[in-house]
C-alpha cells in the first residue's frame, strides 16, 4: 500500500470538510482508501470509479472487516461523503459522481447481508472467530500485515481501527496482549538463519550479478535471462524473489539499470551474528507483509501476515486440516472448477515455499514457526511497537517452575534445552530432591514429568532419592529407579507394581488424545497383560477408572479391552474416580 497518498488524500479531506462544515468521518475515509489501495490497486484518488465502491463493499469489506451488519449505515456513509469530495475537488466529474452514487445506493441494503455472510469471511477475520472472539468488536479491523519491513516496521500498528487503537482498550484477538514466547539463542538463531533459502538466496543472487557484471533492468528487476542462469547455475528456485528481498534489505541498490552493491557486503556466513539476526528480522517482514509474491498465490501472501501471527499465538503446531479450511476461500473460492487434490498439492507447495524461506516447517500432518521464525515475528511485533514478552528462562526457576513449563506444550527441541539448562546448574543429588520434593502430593502429570527428568540422573543422586521410599505415591518410582541402576532397594508389593502401572498409563492420558493411532499401536506391543488388567480395578488411585476407561478404547484386543471396560466399571461402582 501506498501509505503517502492515502495520507496526503485524508489531509485533503479534512480541509475540505472544515471548509464547507462538512461532517468527515475520516476514520472510515481512510479505511476506503487503504482497503481500495491494498486490493485494488488504486494508488489516487482520481483511480476509483463506481466498480471501486462495490468491490470494496460487497467483497472486501465482508472478507476483512469485523464489523456488526448495523455498521454498514457508517461505511456507506463515509463513500458518499468521498464522492462528495471528489467531484468538488476535480478529481472526477459530474456523470461520474452520479454513477458512484447510484452504485452506492445499489449497495446500501446490500451491505449489512454481506457483512453478516460468514461464507464470505476471509481467513484471518475467520481466525479470530476461531480464537475466541464471541462476538466481534465493531471497532476492529484485520487489515493485512505490515507494508514493508525494517525501519518501515517502526511504529507501524498491527490493526488500522476505527478511531481505536490497542492502548485505547481494543479486545479484538488481533489486538490482545501477544502471550509470552519462549525464544532460542541467538547464536542459535543466527546459525539457523545462514541456512534458511531466501535470505541465503538473496546473498548469492547480489554476489554472482556483482560478479558477473550484470544490471537489472531500467525498472529494477532482475532480466528473464539472468534469473534462469541464477537458477540453472547457483540452483536458486525463487531468483526474483530473491532478488526483490536484497533491494529490500539493502543488500543492493538499483537505479533504472544502475546497480551498487552495499559498501562492505559479505557472503552470510562470513557476517557476525548481530548483522544476521538483523537482516533476518527485515526478512521475516517480507514475506509477511502481503505484498510480496512469496508463495505464487497472491490470495495466499496477502494472509501470510495473518498464518505466521496466528501460529505465534498459538505457540504449538496447527494441523493442516485446520489451516486448509481457514485458507478455504483464498485456495478454492480463488480458484473455482480445481478439485481438492489440487487445493492440497497447493498447498503443499506453498508450505515448501515458506519451509524454504525459513518461518514455517512441516511437523507431520502439521504447521508451526520455526524457532529463528518465531524469533523473527517477535522482532517484528517489537519493531511495531508492540509489548511482545518473552517468557522466563525455566533454569532460573524452581523445580515446580521446570514442571509446569514442560506440561505447558513446549515443542520437544525446547524441552530438552530446558531440561538440560536446568539440571546443567545443580548436582544430580540436588536435582532429585528438588524435583521429587516439587512433585508430592501432586497429580499423575507432574510425578510423570519428575520422574522422567530423573532417570537421565546416575547412581551418584541415590542418596536423595532413598528419602522419597516412605511416600506412598512415590515410593514405587523410587524403587524402580534404584532397582534399574542395580542399587539395593525394596521389593515392590503386589499392590504397589499395580499402582504404578496405573499411575504411568495416567500419564499416557493427554498425550493418547492428539494422537489415538500412536498410543494404540504402543499398546499392541507394551500393554498390561489380561490378569493384571482385571485387578487394576481394586487400586486405590485417582486416575483408575480413566486409565481403564483409556485401555478399553484403544487396546488392539477385544477381550481384552472388554474386561478393561468392566473393570472401569467396577472402579466406578468402588467410589474411586
Amino acid at each position: 500500500m501506498s501509505i503517502e497518498w492515502v495520507n496526503g488524500a485524508i489531509e485533503e479531506i479534512r480541509a475540505w470538510g472544515r471548509s464547507k462544515d462538512v461532517v468527515v468521518d475520516a476514520d472510515e475515509v481512510r479505511l476506503l482508501c487503504d482497503y481500495a489501495s491494498d486490493y485494488l490497486d488504486v494508488s489516487e484518488l482520481a483511480d476509483f470509479t463506481p466498480g471501486t465502491f462495490e468491490q470494496l463493499l460487497l467483497d472486501i469489506y465482508p472478507r476483512k472487516v469485523i464489523a456488526p451488519p448495523e455498521s454498514a449505515a457508517e461505511t456507506v456513509a463515509a463513500a458518499r461523503t468521498l464522492v462528495d469530495f471528489l467531484l468538488e475537488s476535480g478529481e472526477i466529474g459530474t456523470k461520474m459522481a452520479a454513477r458512484m452514487r447510484a452504485k452506492i445506493d445499489e449497495i446500501a441494503p446490500e451491505m449489512p447481508a454481506a457483512l453478516a455472510d460468514t461464507s464470505k469471511f476471509g481467513m484471518a477475520k475467520s481466525i479470530f472467530g476461531a480464537m475466541g472472539a464471541d462476538e466481534p468488536d465493531p471497532t476492529a479491523l484485520d487489515a493485512p500485515g505490515p507494508a514493508g519491513s525494517g525501519d518501515d516496521l517502526l511504529g507501524l500498528p498491527l490493526h488500522r481501527l476505527r478511531g481505536v487503537t490497542a492502548d485505547d482498550g481494543c479486545e479484538c484477538p488481533g489486538c490482545s496482549p501477544l502471550p509470552a514466547v519462549r525464544l532460542a539463542p541467538p547464536q542459535q538463531v543466527a546459525g539457523a538463519v545462514r541456512e534458511a533459502g531466501l535470505l541465503r538466496d538473496a546473498h548469492l543472487v547480489v554476489a554472482w550479478m556483482r560478479d558477473a557484471g550484470r544490471t537489472p533492468t531500467v525498472r529494477g528487476a532482475l532480466r528473464v535471462r539472468d534469473a534462469a542462469r541464477v537458477t540453472r547455475e547457483l540452483g536458486v528456485a525463487a531468483p526474483e524473489t530473491a532478488w526483490r528481498l536484497a533491494v529490500s534489505l539493502g543488500l543492493v541498490e538499483v537505479s533504472g539499470a544502475a546497480l551498487t552493491v552495499a559498501p562492505g557486503f559479505l557472503p552470510l556466513p562470513e557476517r557476525d551474528d548481530r548483522e544476521v539476526l538483523d537482516l533476518w528480522a527485515g526478512t521475516v517482514a517480507f514475506v509477511t507483509d502481503g505484498t510480496a509474491d512469496i508463495t505464487g498465490s497472491a490470495e495466499l501472501d496477502q494472509e501470510l501476515y495473518a498464518v505466521h501471527d496466528m501460529l505465534y499465538r498459538l505457540q504449538e503446531p496447527m494441523a493442516l486440516a485446520e489451516l486448509r479450511e481457514h485458507l478455504e476461500e483464498a485456495w478454492t473460492g480463488a480458484r473455482p472448477g480445481e478439485d481438492d487434490q489440487d487445493d492440497e498439492d497447493g498447498l503443499g507447495a506453498a508450505l515448501e515455499v515458506l519451509a524454504h524461506c525459513g518461518t514455517i516447517e512441516r511437523v507431520r500432518d502439521a504447521v508451526r514457526l520455526t524457532p529463528h521464525g518465531l524469533w523473527g515475528m517477535r522482532e517484528t511485533f517489537v519493531r511495531m511497537g508492540m509489548p511482545a514478552p518473552v517468557a522466563p528462562d525455566p533454569a532460573e526457576g524452581d523445580a515446580a517452575g521446570l514442571v509446569d513449563g514442560l506440561l505447558g506444550g513446549v515443542p520437544a527441541e525446547q524441552a530438552e534445552r530446558d531440561i538440560g539448562s536446568w539440571l546443567a546448574r545443580r548436582s544430580s543429588p540436588e536435582a532429585a530432591a528438588e524435583l521429587l520434593g516439587a512433585v508430592q502430593a501432586q497429580d499423575a502429570a507432574r510425578r510423570g514429568v519428575a520422574v522422567t527428568i530423573i532417570d537421565r540422573l546416575g547412581p551418584e543422586a541415590a542418596d536423595a532419592v532413598r528419602p522419597f521410599l516412605s511416600d506412598a505415591e512415590l515410593r514405587p518410582h523410587a524403587v524402580h529407579w534404584l532397582s534399574a541402576r542395580g542399587l539395593e532397594a525394596p521389593a515392590l508389593t503386589p499392590e504397589e507394581a499395580l499402582w504404578v502401572s496405573v499411575d504411568m498409563l495416567a500419564v499416557a492420558m493427554p498425550a493418547t488424545e492428539d494422537d489415538h493411532e500412536r498410543f494404540a499401536g504402543t499398546l499392541a506391543t507394551a500393554a498390561p497383560p489380561a490378569h493384571v488388567i482385571e485387578e487394576m480395578w481394586q487400586v486405590d488411585h485417582p486416575d483408575v477408572a480413566e486409565v481403564l476407561d483409556l485401555l478399553g478404547r484403544h487396546l488392539p484386543d477385544r477381550e481384552i479391552a472388554k474386561a478393561a471396560r468392566k473393570a472401569a466399571f467396577k472402579a466406578r461402582s468402588r467410589g474411586i474416580h
